[in-house]
């Protein structure tokens, strides 16, 4: 007999219900949360031990969205649900980033989540119910999760908040936020509006904070019905008298290290501390168990505390700058001469090199997920190779990290950019990062709209990006404006905001400890504010508008509509005609289902040539009006016509205004251009033409 559980929560207007004990027994914790008819199962394990030698967190989360849950099969070569998708990728994200502050200091058990959409209605979107549902089986498990946590989307909706809309509602919307946090704080925000103000952000947050708390509080409850007592019997602390030893051999080099403004230079002097330290304490106590994974943990800790100290008490950072210092920003524009837009952004020793490149329809990137397939106008493409940080490393397809920073500063830019009717160009963005030191992604964004002004793309407005992080310890912090790879890493918040003066355009936050109040979020939220309005000033006394003329290598796009009726005649047969029209002329051609057709080339002759066979390939001849053609052929009884690819008669008797004797009586021979009126056009589709009535027109003018 199974022994089910089952608990229900009401978020906003719907209800959460969550059961365990049917699927997936064996399992650390396994939950099945069903929202209407999406459901989504979550399952967490962990190993029995730690590793030998790890010093960090091993935790590994996977989320899938099965096609059979809408009840459809992947349209590729291959039918087995196997790399993931871009959408997968950056979910796994969301529910890793505020899962992984909240288990216990000290447990380096492996521990793998993973979350499958079973079910999807197309309404109830599952990224944030995987959330929940990941929270909650890691709740009820006797893996030692801190608390439980939960998970919201809130959307503005006719100048109202709503919690966790549904897909449809999200079309209306001016914000997707998702954010996650215990009943006490928020950990995790990941937001994108269409410049909302930072109070209105702060509203948004505590919104979707207050729906938090009730997730959180049902599932406490939960766990103290049904959850499997906690297993702390492998947690890891690093033993008194090597932390004092570590202490005591690397104090005072470390506190002078740590002023060392040169990345590179500064952490050469802490590895040759750390060298030094190992070598000695080790060759001290060399049977120790796991001594150099304590020691190298005992640096890290000490690492931190004097930074963080630094910090508090001097307010001047490892660089030497304030906290609200921004580093110095050196902008170069058309970097690249053959690329249709480039920039070259430095801001301290972060780089990117932004490169905008513009196409046609058929460059979109094409995708497929569980509303269907599609392609994206818009895309930026991140790259982070290993000779940013000065390291050797693997280059191949791109990581979760590599995709999350893409898909940011995507959707930071798409705020600004222009509708497709007034530029209808599909555009890609490159941010090649260069060197890396904090802040690469919001690097990714000054360039890629420095980039986009480069190439000619009339954005409604510039944005930039700038990243936040926080020192906390107890009631004292500091807030840090554009923050380095340090500071991230030791720090206690990953605060990214992009936008400009007037309004904020995304933002991502990630938290490693509970205690962020709302003054503080706002208090960063406002500071971002003025650090963009620098950064901002900056870009704009280099790069203060869009050109107003294109590359001369990029492509020229022009549209024209025909009746929908018509798109077969252009495609042809198999693509026969698209394809003969493309290469006798060389341009790109695409067609979309409402017949605005678009075609891409670089020679005007072309695109003009183009155009001109489309037209005359559907073009419709009225009755009534007058067209010049060209004579085709000649018989005994008249003269057959091409108008626009169709051949119509005109008689003999309408040639000419006098009678005529024979066909070679006419002023006209095969191959000369003629005036003809369309008489009539038969049910078989005959023209019936006449030059005559042309010639009686002009007359009684």
């Amino acid at each position: 007999m199974l022994k089910q559980h089952t608990l229900s929560i009401p978020v906003g207007k719907k209800t959460l219900h969550l059961e365990t004990g049917k699927i997936a027994r064996q399992a650390g914790g396994s939950v099945l949360l069903r929202c209407e008819e999406t459901a989504v199962l979550a399952t967490a394990c962990a190993a029995a031990a730690p590793a030998e030698g790890v010093d960090f967190f091993p935790l590994r989360v996977d989320y899938q969205e099965r096609f059979s849950s809408v009840g459809r099969t992947a349209s590729g070569f291959i039918k087995r649900e196997g790399r993931p998708a871009e959408r997968e990728i950056l979910t796994s994200r969301l529910i890793d980033r505020p899962l992984r502050p909240m288990f216990e200091e000290g447990y380096y058990n492996e521990v793998q989540v993973l979350a499958y959409v079973l079910s999807y209605d197309a309404l109830h979107m599952p990224d944030v119910l995987a959330i929940c549902a990941a929270s909650a089986a890691l709740t009820i498990s006797e893996i030692p999760l801190i608390k439980p946590i939960g998970a919201v989307r809130v959307g503005l909706i006719e100048g109202q908040f709503v919690i966790n809309p549904t897909a449809e509602e999200m079309k209306q919307s001016k914000l997707d936020l998702v954010l996650a946090g215990t009943e006490d704080a928020i950990l995790m925000i990941e937001g994108f509006c269409d410049f909302l103000t930072e109070e209105q952000v702060i509203e948004a947050i505590e919104t979707g904070h207050k729906a938090i708390q009730t997730i959180c509080h049902h599932l406490s409850q939960w766990q103290k019905e049904i959850g499997k007592p906690k297993k702390n019997d492998t947690l890891r602390k690093i033993p008194e008298q090597i932390q004092h030893a570590v202490r005591a051999s690397a104090n005072d080099l470390l506190s002078s290290a740590l002023r060392i403004a040169s990345k590179s230079e500064r952490e050469a002097t802490i590895a040759e501390i750390l060298q030094t330290v190992l070598a000695t304490l080790t060759a001290e106590n060399s049977e120790s168990k796991d001594l150099k994974t304590n020691i190298l943990l005992a640096f890290k800790q000490l690492q931190s505390t004097l930074m963080r100290n630094m910090i508090l008490d001097t307010h001047k950072r490892i660089d030497g700058r304030g906290l609200k210092d921004i580093r110095p920003i050196h902008i170069e524009q058309s970097l690249l001469p053959r690329t249709h837009g480039s920039s070259l952004f430095t801001r301290g020793e972060t780089q990117a090199i932004a490169v905008c490149t513009l196409g046609g329809e058929n460059t979109a990137q094409r995708f497929e997920d569980l509303h269907g397939e599609g392609a994206a106008r818009f895309y930026l493409q991140y790259f982070f190779p290993p000779f940013s940080v000065g390291e050797v490393g693997r280059i191949g397809a791109p990581g979760r990290r590599e995709v999350g920073h893409g898909k940011l500063a995507e959707r930071a830019l798409s705020a600004i950019l222009p509708k497709k009717e007034t530029f209808p160009y599909v555009i890609r963005i490159e941010s090649n990062i260069t060197e890396s030191n904090g802040s690469s992604s919001m690097a990714s964004v000054c360039g890629g709209c420095l980039a986009l002004m480069d190439a000619g793309v009339p954005i409604t407005r510039p944005v930039a990006g700038i990243a936040m992080g926080l020192i906390l310890e107890g009631d004292r912090h500091a807030i840090l404006s554009d923050i380095l790879g340090a500071e991230d890493a030791l720090g206690d918040m990953d605060f990214k905001v992009t936008g400009d003066d007037r309004g904020i355009t995304a933002f991502q936050m990630d938290i490693k400890v509970e205690g962020i109040t709302h003054a503080v979020m706002t208090q960063a939220l406002h500071q971002a504010k003025e650090g963009r309005a620098h950064i901002l000033q900056k870009m704009l006394a280099v790069c203060p508008q869009a050109k107003q003329e294109m590359s001369i290598y990029a492509p020229r796009i022009e549209t024209m509509q025909i009746k929908p009726s018509k798109i077969g005649v252009v495609i042809g047969p198999g693509g026969k005609q698209i394809r003969a029209i493309i290469e006798e002329t060389g341009v790109q051609i695409d067609i979309n289902d409402e017949g605005l057709v678009s075609i891409a080339s670089t020679d005007a002759v072309a695109m003009e040539k183009a155009k001109k066979i489309i037209f005359n390939l559907t073009a419709e001849l009225e009755i009534g009006k007058i067209y010049t053609g060209r004579i085709v052929s000649t018989v005994a009884f008249g003269f057959f016509v091409e108008i626009f690819g169709k051949e119509g008669l005109c008689h003999i008797s309408e040639i000419s205004t006098k009678r005529l004797a024979t066909i070679q009586d006419a002023p006209f021979r095969d191959g000369d251009s003629i005036e003809v009126k369309v008489l009539d056009i038969n049910d078989r589709g005959q023209i019936k033409l006449s030059h005559r009535a042309v010639l009686e027109q002009a007359a009684h003018r």
